[in-house]
């Protein structure tokens, strides 16, 4: 089975969208197709070589002026077209229309509004008929022809130019807005460097982003994006981050520091390693996570395909009876009467405005999310997240920084504070484990190696040295009373290191991972919003239980191996029937639970790529406050979406209502068609908008 991804290079037409999809999704050899119309993209499943041929037959038929091409990523997407023609058709069917007016009666009324609906409608009639010929019996241009001919022909002839006037002007304005969604939701992905410049030598050479290899010096200039991840090597600088974590503060950086891909150097040159090659590169991830957002389509996108599957044919149906059924049972002497209002069934029976502003919803919020640095894996996952009941954290590199620190240095009574530091750091100076490193880190003085001799690890228990000819025990309990120190041992094992010198107990240095900045504001915006919240980790109870009471955190559950926070998820989904759980982690340990929860979030900055591949919602901040965030996008998006699907069905069903029983005319019924598809489209960017 091969994914093959196309681009529908002209496609404006979001019904015509949807029939190509349909039509494309039942030939033999797809087993999977779905075509986005915010994208232009159509990705299929298929098993057969001769599929493409296939679908540039369909698109073909359907709609002969779309370019189907492979799918090619581009770092500045071009939307724009020239409208110069369409336009121009519109202002000379307008002046003619006025014409019209001004001559109210006559000949010359007729033959103004005749060319008026002639110039702004022989295109819609040429399409109109070249479907009627394919078989597109309910096509929106062959509706629209029949309602603005039969105006005609009941001798509505000022009215019938009018229809088809501004239809062409609805589609139009409907076009520009879709085209300028499109652009600034495109925008987004505007990330990706095309070129990178490595040094081969004492040589610059340019090459292109695929190209790059491990190990390879890319020399990025001021103003330039980091094309791949990669580590500096030579120079410091400031990055801006903002595309990636939504963070605007400038990131300093100096040799050593870890850059991510889409960063943009902003004080001076550097040279970074790559230590990825761009396919598995962050900025590569993330194109890749927005590009694949409509794949995973909500309930509210399938019910809109399946309502405009059987939506057009019920109002065609609703036209013919509106007309039939009052003409027999009144006669035919009112059939004008009642054809004209059953044209009017006609005019709105597009549901455009549905089939854009729904997934265009969606489509913006993913948008506005990732804007934060929240990448949200599909319109499924925000409607996920609207509906969070509870939350479950993960608390290493999760809520807490994943960082030791020393919290606290408890000498033995004859014995200062600072001595035992520095004995300590001076034993642990050639240690790489991250207890040793923040001892040492505490210290902050340069470490004299000549006092130093007989270092030696002992694995899982500390470390044993020689510190100007005293032998110097530093770790756990196990460690002293192996070595036959007598101490009253009082502390956790995992956030202590024990110190004896000559095998005489000297005092203890208690450490602890700091909380993130971010944590408890993040807690306690959850539980604003009525979302319970959980601990779920593999620390011991003691520590566990002090995270979560410093957060406010409402449950905890401690030293639990994976399959247990597996487990632990899985109640916690029991208890909520009518809600989502989540759960928030980044270890490799944690991908289970992050794939099992309803709604997976995993650290994008420090996660593990098994975690981050699993998760639905991946935060490249590692900021916990991310996650309320996303929550308050998602439930805007949501009722953005429900307002566009109440708004569109509503004044429909109003007109239609309205036009049978004779209170409305072909002005309103095209307002009811294009009108609601511009205000829905623009009701739809409205979740772009994030709240400072």
């Amino acid at each position: 089975m091969e994914k093959l991804v196309l681009e529908l290079e002209g496609l404006d037409c979001p019904n015509c969208a949807e029939k190509i999809n349909q039509r494309v999704s039942k030939l033999v050899e797809v087993s999977e197709s779905n075509l986005d119309f915010i994208s232009k993209r159509l990705t299929i499943l298929a098993d057969s070589s001769t599929v493409l041929d296939d679908v540039k037959r369909i698109v073909g038929e359907i709609e002969p002026a779309v370019e189907v091409k492979p799918f090619v990523r581009n770092s500045n997407p071009q939307v724009h077209k020239s409208r110069t023609k369409e336009i121009l058709e519109i202002a000379v069917s307008l002046v003619l229309f006025v014409l019209a007016f001004i001559f109210n009666t006559g000949v010359f009324n007729i033959v103004f509004s005749l060319l008026a609906f002639l110039v702004s409608g022989y295109g819609v009639i040429i399409s109109a008929v070249r479907n009627l010929i394919k078989g597109e019996a309910f096509d929106e241009t062959l509706l629209m022809t029949i309602a603005s001919i039969g105006a005609l022909c009941i001798g509505d002839v000022k009215e019938g130019a009018a229809v088809m006037i501004f239809f062409r002007v609805g589609e139009l304005f409907q076009d520009i807005a879709v085209e300028r969604s499109r652009k600034s939701i495109t925008s987004l992905l505007s990330l990706k460097s095309e070129t990178v410049n490595i040094r081969v030598g004492n040589e610059i050479k340019e090459i292109e982003t695929e190209q790059v290899k491990i190990g390879d010096i890319m020399v990025v200039r001021v103003g330039e994006r980091v094309a791949v991840d990669g580590i500096i090597v030579s120079g410091c600088t400031s990055f801006d981050s903002s595309a990636l974590t939504g963070e605007a503060i400038p990131v300093e950086a100096q040799e050593g520091s870890e850059i991510l891909s889409g960063s943009v150097n902003l004080t001076s040159v550097v040279e970074i390693r790559a230590t990825k090659k761009y396919s598995d590169s962050t900025i590569a991830k993330i194109l890749e996570m927005v590009e694949n957002a409509s794949e995973k389509k909500a309930k509210a996108e399938k019910f809109i395909t399946k309502f405009a599957r059987v939506y057009t044919p019920l109002v065609v149906a609703a036209a013919i009876l509106v007309v039939l059924i009052p003409s027999i049972i009144t006669g035919f002497s009112q059939f004008s009467t009642w054809l004209y209002r059953g044209l009017l069934f006609l005019v709105i029976s597009c549901p455009c405005a549905l089939v854009i502003s729904v997934p265009l919803g969606f489509f913006a919020g993913i948008g506005a999310a990732s804007r934060k640095g929240i990448l949200i894996k599909g319109a499924k996952n925000i409607e996920s997240l609207s509906k969070l009941k509870a939350v479950a954290f993960d608390k290493t590199g999760t809520l807490t920084e994943g960082k030791f620190k020393v919290t606290d240095i408890i000498p033995a009574d004859d014995i200062d504070k600072d001595y035992i530091l520095k004995i300590c750091a001076y034993a642990e100076s050639m240690s790489t484990h991250p207890i040793a490193r923040s001892i040492v880190e505490r210290y902050g003085k340069p470490v004299d190696s000549e006092v130093l001799s007989e270092i030696a690890e002992v694995a899982g228990r500390g470390v044993k040295a020689k510190i100007n000819g005293h032998e110097v025990l530093c770790g756990t309990r196990k460690l002293l009373e192996q070595n036959s120190v007598k101490a009253e041992f009082k502390y956790d094992d995992s956030t202590c290191v024990y110190i004896a010198i000559d095998r005489r107990y000297s005092g203890a240095i208690l450490l602890g991972d700091s909380v993130k900045s971010g944590s408890e504001k993040a807690v306690k915006t959850l539980q604003s919003k009525g979302i319970s919240t959980t601990l779920l980790t593999g620390d011991k109870n003691q520590t566990a239980i002090k995270t979560a009471k410093e957060l406010g955190i409402d449950n905890v559950c401690s030293e639990l191996l994976p399959a247990d926070k597996v487990s632990k998820i899985e109640e916690l989904i029991s208890g909520y029937d009518n809600g989502c759980v989540g759960f928030v982690g980044d270890g490799i340990n944690d991908a289970p639970v992050i794939a099992r929860a309803d709604v997976g979030f995993a650290m994008g900055g420090l996660g593990s790529d098994i975690a981050i591949e699993a998760a639905d919602v991946v935060l490249m901040n590692d900021d916990p406050i991310s996650i309320p965030t996303s929550v308050s996008i998602s439930k805007k998006t949501m009722r953005i979406v429900r307002e566009n699907i109440v708004f569109a069905i509503g004044v429909k069903l109003l007109v239609m209502i309205l036009g049978a029983i004779g209170l409305a005319n072909m002005w309103v019924a095209v307002f009811a068609d294009v009108g609601v598809s511009i205000i829905a489209v623009l009701n739809s960017l409205r979740a772009m908008i994030i709240k400072r």
